[in-house]
């Protein structure tokens, strides 16, 4: 409407088509009164779709801060189909036809939270702390570990003396954590992942299993087996 009235005014003072000088400065300011108008960026212009589509490409970090920008970015970087995609980006392919109780973004969140948890238990087991496995575990009768030994560890005080033991029989080589996939309920988690030794080059298949108290996750169960490949344990390492 703008560049209607401009171009109308043209005319009545004798201008013409041809004038493409004045046309020039109309047409931006009449663009600019637009924007002004809508108060809307371009991203915010975008249909739906293509928003939710672009947000994909985001990471955890940029997708929440996009939403702290205003209304209408707050809506898009909460739609529930881009942090789906998120989960699958930075997690994995599973878990595709679930359809989360609370939505993609709190499980994904859920999600960060467990996996974050399971890094620090094998920190814990890079320093040896006793202490701080000790925090890690549920302090209950019905927790479980089960070393790569094969021998089982139940209560809370059994899995501390197992651990301590290993500590100190162990005493050097790396490992590396790999193939990490975690699901979530509400008061329950799991994680599996393939642990790849340094020192030995033996592949270790591992699960954790978690349970929420009091706001905060514990560990309920460890248990770790040596991969054998026809009756021999499995020689290759993958190097990270």
């Amino acid at each position: 409407m703008a560049t209607a009235a401009a171009t109308a005014e043209l005319y009545l003072n004798g201008g013409s088509d041809r004038d493409g000088e004045v046309l020039e400065r109309v047409q931006p300011a009449a663009a600019v009164a637009e924007r002004q108008t809508t108060g809307a960026s371009m991203m915010e212009q975008l249909v739906p779709e293509i928003t939710t589509h672009a947000l994909t490409y985001l990471d955890f970090p940029s997708l929440c801060r996009l939403s702290m920008t205003n209304s209408l970015m707050r809506r898009a970087a909460n739609d529930d189909n881009a942090w789906k995609a998120l989960y699958h980006k930075d997690f994995t392919l599973e878990q595709d036809n679930i359809t989360p109780v609370n939505g993609w973004k709190a499980y994904y969140a859920a999600t960060r939270a467990i996996m974050n948890v399971n890094a620090e238990f094998f920190n814990i087991i890079r320093e040896r702390s006793l202490s701080a496995m000790g925090r890690l575990w549920l302090n209950a009768d019905y927790v479980k570990c089960v070393h790569a030994s094969g021998e089982l560890f139940t209560s809370y005080n059994a899995v501390m003396e197992s651990w301590q033991l290993a500590f100190n029989w162990d005493h050097g080589g790396g490992f590396q954590v790999r193939d990490v996939r975690a699901r979530v309920l509400t008061e329950m988690a799991w994680v599996t992942m393939k642990t790849y030794v340094d020192m030995d080059n033996r592949l270790f298949n591992m699960s954790n299993i978690f349970e929420f108290h009091n706001g905060r996750w514990y560990m309920v169960h460890h248990h770790s087996s040596l991969l054998l490949i026809d009756g021999e344990p499995e020689q290759q390492i993958v190097q990270g």
